[in-house]
């Protein structure tokens, strides 16, 4: 069945592109969000995870994520990261065991819990929001690391997930097309841009398209056929730079940017590639850029010049690039040396910042910074875990491997600084770092 499904990618790819423009109407973005998670527990349920249905299913509602909340789907806010939860674990429990156990990530998840002890929310606040909110993704990534930890998966089956995760991603490209307003009417400036990110949230817009660019980059890199038209795969390609880029907010592309040049690089060492057709590669790929570039410069005009150079609609260039994640970072060491030990508890860093005056009232969107501030030493010892881990797991594979778990790994640690655990993607594609990646010959 999987088989028959993966085998028209091209029509599954214009099937969901039309799911883009039904997410515009009032009724059809609940049925999807609600069979979204429905269908895939029947269908582990059924399979018993025998080939795996959980990861693809994860994938699948990872890349649906920021979709279905910007078309108001979801029941709950956090159904993503609640759904990729409960996928792994009926993974884990109705599927045969075909993962090395580690305590490593369940001494992640309870040095977690313990800071929850140390919260305190000012009245009229909810504790259990405040321990939601902030702790529901490095959960959902503990959960998802067990699940991955040396699960053995082949290139095709790699490849195959990475299909299943672009392909809402492309509902929700088409979803922003049709929401975006008259680009010739907008008068854009050098910040995020709500009208060209579907009405939502242009970080989390931009981090998953920047994930979709990712997946299109490598397909044409490797030389599979996305969409069986490598011509039509660099079609896409282009346009979902565009989209991403219109969003102004730069921490998704840049990241993708940055995953896909190392992704290169291990490809090279690997010498699956020779320097003349990588530098092919990269010559045609520098040639579209300078052209979205330079076509999206002039609808903008010159707007995303300034975005991406630092600077405010006038030229001047910002004292604060970051747009206040470095002050926040700072009144989070700040916090971290008032209380090294066990932090100052789940979720109370945006209530101290709203009682001091600094007048920085952000929820962070550094989850290193976060995990110092609320959870102190023991924040930094769940960093370290999550950081070595991968790292081991990496350098017992070769560089054809690595390509891709230090791609997964650097989306992660990049994504995780400039959006936090917004949403589920990086507590997914942190699981991803963590497979046994084998060439097909030896599936078994």
């Amino acid at each position: 069945m999987l088989d028959k499904i993966l085998n028209n990618k091209l029509s599954l790819i214009i099937i969901h592109l039309v799911f883009g423009f039904l997410g515009t109407l009032p009724l059809f973005p609940k049925i999807l969000g609600f069979l979204s998670i429905v269908l895939p527990i029947y269908i582990i349920y059924v399979k018993q995870n025998k080939n795996d249905e959980a990861l693809y299913l994860m994938g699948y509602l990872v890349g649906s994520e920021v979709f279905m909340r910007m078309t108001n789907g979801t029941f709950l806010y956090e159904t993503g990261k609640y759904g990729v939860m409960l996928f792994a674990l009926m993974g884990l429990f109705l599927g045969p065991i075909k993962q090395k156990s580690t305590v490593s990530f369940l001494l992640y998840i309870l040095l977690l819990i313990v800071g929850i002890l140390f919260t305190q929310t000012p009245e009229n606040e909810s504790i259990r929001k405040a321990v939601v909110f902030n702790l529901s993704g490095p959960i959902t990534l503990g959960v998802v690391a067990i699940y991955c930890y040396k699960r053995t998966v082949t290139v095709t089956q790699l490849k195959q997930l990475l299909l299943f995760c672009v392909l809402p991603i492309f509902s929700m490209i088409s979803y922003v097309y049709f929401r975006t307003p008259n680009l010739e009417e907008l008068v854009f400036g050098a910040v995020s841009n709500f009208d060209t990110s579907g009405g939502f949230g242009p970080n989390q817009v931009s981090t998953i398209i920047g994930f979709g660019c990712f997946i299109l980059a490598v397909f044409l890199f490797l030389g599979n056929k996305l969409t069986s038209y490598i011509f039509l795969d660099a079609i896409f390609l282009i346009y979902f730079i565009y989209r991403g880029l219109l969003t102004f907010s730069r921490g998704g592309m840049i990241t993708a940017a940055v995953v896909f040049i190392f992704f290169t690089i291990f490809m090279f060492l690997y010498q699956q590639v020779t320097f003349i057709k990588i530098s092919k590669f990269i010559f045609i790929a520098v040639v579209l850029f300078f052209g979205i570039w330079l076509y999206t410069s002039n609808i903008t005009g010159g707007m995303i010049d300034n975005r991406y150079a630092g600077k405010n609609s006038l030229g001047v260039k910002k004292k604060d690039v970051t747009a206040g994640r470095g002050e926040i970072l700072k009144t989070q060491i700040e916090s971290f040396y008032e209380s090294p030990i066990f932090g100052i508890g789940v979720g109370n860093g945006k209530y101290k910042r709203l009682e001091s005056d600094k007048h920085v009232t952000a929820a962070s969107h550094n989850e290193v910074g976060r995990l110092i501030e609320e959870h102190g030493l023991l924040g930094i010892i769940s960093l370290l875990i999550l950081i070595l881990v991968p790292l081991q797991n990496a350098y017992f594979s070769n560089n054809y491997q690595r390509a891709f778990l230090f791609s997964f790994y650097i989306f992660w640690f990049l994504t995780i600084n400039h959006t936090a655990m917004r949403i589920v993607f990086p507590s997914f594609i942190y699981g991803l770092s963590l497979l046994k990646i084998v060439p097909d010959t030896d599936e078994s």
